[in-house]
């Protein structure tokens, strides 16, 4: 049900291509590589838990954590628009 110039489910694919911008932003930041059993930031020891859990990884919990609280500041840009402006 899209009005004016947009075709016929153009704001479904808007959703789907936000929705596949989100998940390849997401894999873009998972580890590469081989793990470390130091971590990279601060030096503290990565349990063999957390190594095997997942593979590459490079941070420690608190580092990470940091980390994901820095990338959460900034969600990035929607070029596309929001979905409820889009509907209105």
């Amino acid at each position: 049900m899209a009005t004016g110039w947009a075709g016929d489910g153009a704001v479904q694919d808007q959703i789907d291509a936000t929705v596949t911008d989100g998940i390849q932003r997401a894999k873009s930041r998972l580890p590469q590589g081989p793990g470390l059993t130091h971590c990279a930031d601060c030096g503290a020891a990565i349990p063999e838990a957390r190594r095997t859990a997942i593979p590459g990884v490079r941070l420690c919990i608190a580092c990470q954590d940091a980390a994901d609280r820095d990338v959460a500041r900034f969600s990035g840009y929607n070029r596309r628009g929001s979905k409820d402006s889009q509907l209105r």
